[in-house]
């Protein structure tokens, strides 16, 4: 995609009492419900149905674009 890079979880993750739409920003790491995909976006995207904002990068996003692994650490309680 031209405005967010995607991965497959092992599992679902639970999306109870989450909002039922987001409007995502560029850094912004997200899950995508419908499709069960985890989402970094490098650009910002309307807002849409099932997509949950679980968190955001601390770094810019420029090295998102020709990535083709990024590597994910939990940071913080």
């Amino acid at each position: 995609a031209r405005t967010e890079k995607i991965a497959d979880l092992p599992r679902r993750l639970d999306t109870e009492g989450a909002p039922d739409r987001y409007a995502a920003s560029a850094g912004d790491l997200t899950w995508y419900a419908p499709w069960g995909n985890l989402a970094i976006f490098y650009r910002d995207f309307p807002s849409a149905s099932g997509l949950v904002r679980l968190g955001r990068l601390d770094g810019g996003v420029e090295a998102l674009r020709d990535a083709t692994r990024v590597r994910i650490e939990l940071a913080g309680p």
